[in-house]
Parts: structure tokens; C-alpha cells; sequence
């Protein structure tokens, strides 16, 4: 006999914080009796929901059924909750289905009243049968041949199943809506409390290769200014820190499996940061999904291209599968500082930890003022279901709604990917989600060999660490000057960086110059300098004035002389064949033919 065993809780319940507790007492009382899982299946079926016409949210259905299959794996075995079917059963309608079965912990559904309406075909034609089930054996049998941890493997099921489920992973205008009442770090009134560092550590994300810049190696080797790289200034930092604040700070690196060496070797001149596993842990891979058929893709020339990275929100599933997440909470660490290895504005502020602190919050995020120069990238914004926080990336925004995306005075704060993390929650996030942080997916088309564009098409899965906003109750967000905000994604934003639009302080960072009032310097180069070598050349006597600069464009092969200064909008061409040089003066507000 199979037998499908229904739990659930009353509305009371829910309302009084008691779902999960609801569900473990009346699964408990019969655990001890089921001798075949393989004859089981569990239907949750919030009470209050059943006939009713509510229905519970996707993301309640899913917390609650993942928190389900966490509690099984604890009380039977991992095998057994890996393999259990788990239905959600509610007042399911062909207008919520998709949505709901979108999620990787609801497998199915268990239908009442409603299949004996002629509606409960369209359910059935939505649904269909999990191509999950079918694809994951081979990525499953892949990942462990490979070596991939367990978090690892648990992160690409999550990121997997949505892709195989047919779910939008899109965010649509309608959802959204803007963010106000936001703290202003200016605004603070909190005394620092130097204590809390000892219970801190600073993060920083290294795994990016400059290859968007022409390098062939990690993009913190790359010169930025006087003769220091980012690692060098990283370094530098770290130091002067631990000098100011008197203390022997935590410092870790998030490298790759192509930046770990590199970096290692670059940073071993600076033997008190730390060495091995104490200062750095190596970000996870994930196979190359084939666009066909959504099978592993295979590429027998170089079997390394069958690998990607997962992007920066595998530092979630990093932390967990290397050990370091329990050993930095072993250690009675509690707070995590986190920036990217090339924003060398992001250093840590004790005014701010002791503010994250404060609140309680599991999560923060720094966020800066939108200006133009921002409008393509992602921003934030306050979900309409949830009422809660979330992250929108260029990546996740239907065609339709970009020129709503790119609404400054709507979403008025960017992420700039300073986060600030209580590890605490983070591990009871994967405890209750079964080792895997539900962060929203994105897809990203390319080829399996990225340099021949006739080979295999593949997605690639890969989600955000900044998404992580989302998934904890209470996050928050900071709004914080722009000085601490100076990444290099391109040349462009190198050009700007050496010029003196930018100092370098004594305590090691990058800043907009204060006569910049927070705004930087628009730069748009020419094609032709998209890459290092080509920039360098460009500006062998060092980059124009642009302390007074509004925008700056490069039209052509050009050559900068010595003592060039540039205010206001000024426009360089050159529509001829070889290198012209601009001359040394004062150019405003102009177009420069030359």
C-alpha cells in the first residue's frame, strides 16, 4: 500500500510563528512507524488553505516544504529526504501552479475539489512530469567524479531545478516597488565598540580573471595606482587597520580555482595576513548546462570548459562546503564584512559594524545613491509579496520594464556589494533551507568554449551574492557616501581611477576627490582601448586632469600629452588613420576634431 501522509497547520498556528513546529510533531509521531520510504509521499496542506480559495505564497509553500525535507534528513537519513516526493496540497488553480511548482522542494501537488473541475487538465498540461528527475542523475553522477562538495552539489540542485522547472526568473515591474526610509551612514548616532572586531571578519571576493581587460590572470594583480596592485593596496589596508584599531583582525580571501595560485604567490610578501586555508577559501565550479536539452555539456577537446564559475553568490555554499563557515563560528566569529577584491573604497568602518550590530539584523547591505552613470546596473527595491528587500539585476529585467529599471528617481540605490553578514543566521539559513540558500536564478547564453562561438550553446546558472537580501527575514539596507564605492570593471573605470578625480588616502583607499561631491567622472573610451595594453599606450605620461571633468569621450586613436585637463563634457575625435595627440591645455565643454 502507498500512502500519501498529509500534514499541515491551522491559520492560528501560522499567525503565532508555529508552522514548522506543527509539522515536525505530527511527522515525528509517525516516523518511527514507516519501515519504506519508497511507499511514501508527504502532502503539506496548510489547513487554513483547503477549499478555501487561499493559498499559501511560493515562497511560504517552499520555506515550509524545505524545512520539511531538512527535519526528515535529520530524523531518517540524507537518501531519504533527497528522494522523497513532497506535494503541496491548498487550493491549487492553473492561474498559481507554475509558480508553485517552480520551486525545487514542492514536487507536486495533491488536488481535492478541483479535479473534478475541467480546469484541473490545465494543471495537469502546466505541470507535467519533473524534468528534474530526469537530468539530475547524470549532473549528480558529474559533480561527485569531480570532487564537488556537498553544498556545492546541493546549490547547482536548487539553481538546476529552477531552470528545469520552466519558472520566469525574471522580475517583473509589477512586483516591485521603491525603497524609502533608508538610514544614512551620515545620519548615524551610534558609539563604535571596538570589541565587536575580535567577533569580525573581513572578506574579500578574488576569484575574477581581468580577461573583460585583455588579462589572462586575476584581476587584483592588475596595477591601479602608484605602482601598488589591488592585492598590494588589500594588503596595505589590512595592515593599517589592525595598527588603528589595535587588534589582530580576521582577513580571508574568496579566490578561484584560476586566481587561488596567482594570488597566493603575489601575497605571500605579507606574511601576517595569513597563509593556506587561514586566509583563503576557493569558490566552487558548476557544469555548463547544454541550451538543447539541459543535459551536462560535453567537450571533449577541453573538458575544463565544461566548468564555470557560479558567479559570487556561491560564497554562501563556498563558505559551508570548505569548512570554513563552522570553523569561523567555532571560533566565536559572528559578523562577516564582504567586498569585492576591486573596490578598494570597502574597508572596514567600526561605525558601521557596530550599527549592523545594533540592529540585529541578519543581513545588510551598503548601498549608494543612483546617478546616471549607475542606471544599467542592478538596484533595489522593495518586493509588493513580501514586503521585504530585494536585489533586481540588468539580468533579471524583462525587455519591457528596462526603461523603468533605469529610473533614478524611482530605484534610487545600487548595490555597490558591500555586505555585511551575521554568520549565526547564515548557518541556520542552510539549516533550515537543507544546506542550500535559495538566491534568485540567472541565466547567462554562451558558447561551452567561450573563444569559439560555434561551439556547443550553454547556459551557465549562476546567482548573486547581493540577491542574499531576499532570503533573510529583518535584512536591511545602509546608505553610505560614495567614497566608499570605487570598483574597476573596465578600463573606463581605470582611466578615472588613476586620474585625479581620485586620492589615495593614508589609510590605503580610493576616493572620489571631495571636490567630486560624491559623483564620478563619466568615461567612455573608444572600442580600440577596452583593453590594458591599449589604455597604457594611450596615456604613456598618465591620464588627463579630471578632478573637473562632467564626461569625457574617445573617439579614435589618440595620445594624450602631459598637463591635458578636461572639465565639464568634452568629446575627443580623431577620424583618422594612426595616433593624433591632444595637446597640453584646457579643454571645456567642447568637441576636439584632430
Amino acid at each position: 500500500v502507498n500512502v500519501i501522509l498529509c500534514i499541515g497547520e491551522l491559520l492560528e498556528e501560522r499567525e503565532a510563528g508555529k508552522t514548522d513546529e506543527v509539522n515536525k510533531r505530527q511527522l515525528g509521531a509517525c516516523i518511527p512507524k514507516i519501515k519504506d520510504w519508497s511507499k511514501i509521499v508527504i502532502a503539506y496542506e496548510p489547513v487554513w488553505a483547503i477549499g478555501t480559495g487561499k493559498v499559501a505564497t511560493p515562497e511560504q509553500a517552499e520555506e515550509t516544504q524545505a524545512a520539511i525535507r531538512a527535519y526528515v534528513k535529520t530524523a531518517v537519513s540524507a537518501d531519504v529526504a533527497e528522494n522523497l516526493r513532497i506535494q503541496y496540497g491548498g487550493s491549487v488553480t492553473p492561474d498559481n501552479c507554475k509558480d508553485l511548482i517552480a520551486k525545487p522542494n514542492i514536487d507536486g501537488f495533491l488536488v481535492g475539489g478541483a479535479s473534478l473541475k475541467p480546469s484541473f487538465m490545465d494543471i495537469i498540461s502546466t505541470v507535467g512530469p519533473s524534468k528534474l528527475q530526469t537530468l539530475w542523475p547524470s549532473y549528480k553522477e558529474k559533480m561527485e567524479k569531480e570532487g564537488c562538495n556537498e553544498a556545492a552539489i546541493a546549490a547547482f540542485k536548487y539553481n538546476l531545478g529552477v531552470l528545469a522547472s520552466g519558472a520566469d526568473v525574471m522580475i517583473p515591474e509589477s512586483r516591485l516597488d521603491s525603497v524609502e526610509g533608508l538610514q544614512e551612514f551620515e545620519k548615524l548616532k551610534i558609539k563604535p565598540d571596538p570589541k565587536l572586531l575580535k567577533k569580525t571578519v573581513i572578506l574579500k571576493l578574488n576569484g575574477g580573471l581581468g580577461t573583460g581587460m585583455g588579462l589572462d590572470k586575476a584581476k587584483s594583480l592588475l596595477t591601479v595606482t602608484e605602482g601598488n596592485s589591488f592585492l598590494d593596496l588589500i594588503a596595505k589596508q589590512v595592515a593599517s587597520m589592525k595598527k588603528e584599531f589595535k587588534t589582530n583582525l580576521k582577513f580571508m580571501l574568496m579566490n578561484s580555482f584560476a586566481t587561488s595560485a596567482d594570488t597566493l604567490e603575489a601575497l605571500s610578501k605579507y606574511a601576517d595576513l595569513g597563509t593556506g586555508a587561514d586566509l583563503e577559501f576557493v569558490q566552487n565550479k558548476a557544469p555548463k548546462v547544454a541550451a538543447s536539452d539541459m543535459m551536462p555539456a560535453a567537450w571533449e577537446k577541453d573538458p575544463s570548459h565544461e566548468w564555470c564559475p557560479p558567479g559570487h553568490g556561491d560564497l554562501y555554499p563556498a563558505m559551508l562546503g570548505s569548512g570554513t563557515l563552522d570553523k569561523l563560528l567555532k571560533k566565536g566569529f559572528k559578523y562577516m564584512f564582504v567586498s569585492n577584491s576591486d573596490n578598494l573604497g570597502a574597508t572596514m568602518d567600526l561605525k558601521i559594524l557596530s550599527y549592523f550590530a545594533s540592529t540585529g539584523a541578519p543581513f545588510m547591505m551598503e548601498v549608494a545613491v543612483r546617478t546616471d552613470a549607475d542606471k544599467k546596473g542592478g538596484h533595489l527595491a522593495k518586493d509588493k509579496i513580501t514586503g521585504g528587500l530585494l536585489l533586481r539585476e540588468s539580468a533579471q529585467c524583462p525587455e519591457e520594464d528596462e526603461k523603468a529599471f533605469q529610473d533614478t528617481t524611482k530605484y534610487g540605490f545600487f548595490n555597490t556589494n558591500n555586505l555585511w553578514v551575521d554568520l549565526v543566521a547564515l548557518k541556520a539559513q542552510f539549516k533550515k533551507n537543507d544546506g542550500a540558500l535559495p538566491l534568485p536564478v540567472m541565466k547567462n547564453s554562451k558558447t561551452v568554449d567561450p573563444r569559439d562561438k560555434n561551439s556547443t550553446k550553454v547556459l551557465q546558472l549562476e546567482t548573486a551574492m547581493g540577491a542574499a537580501i531576499e532570503c533573510f527575514e529583518g535584512a536591511t539596507a545602509l546608505v553610505i557616501p560614495r567614497s566608499r564605492f570605487a570598483p574597476v570593471k573596465t578600463t573606463n573605470d581605470l582611466f578615472a581611477l588613476r586620474s585625479d578625480a581620485y586620492t589615495l588616502t593614508k589609510d590605503f583607499r580610493i576616493t572620489l576627490a571631495e571636490k567630486r561631491n560624491g559623483v564620478p567622472p563619466d568615461v567612455k573610451l573608444d572600442g580600440m582601448y577596452k583593453f590594458t595594453d591599449a589604455m597604457e599606450k594611450m596615456i604613456p605620461n598618465g591620464p588627463p586632469s579630471l578632478i573637473d571633468c562632467k564626461k569625457i569621450v574617445v573617439e579614435g586613436e589618440v595620445t594624450f600629452a602631459k598637463d591635458v585637463v578636461i572639465k565639464g563634457t568634452v568629446t575627443i575625435k580623431n577620424g583618422g588613420s594612426g595616433s593624433k595627440e591632444v595637446p597640453a591645455g584646457t579643454y571645456e565643454d567642447k568637441t576636439v576634431d584632430l
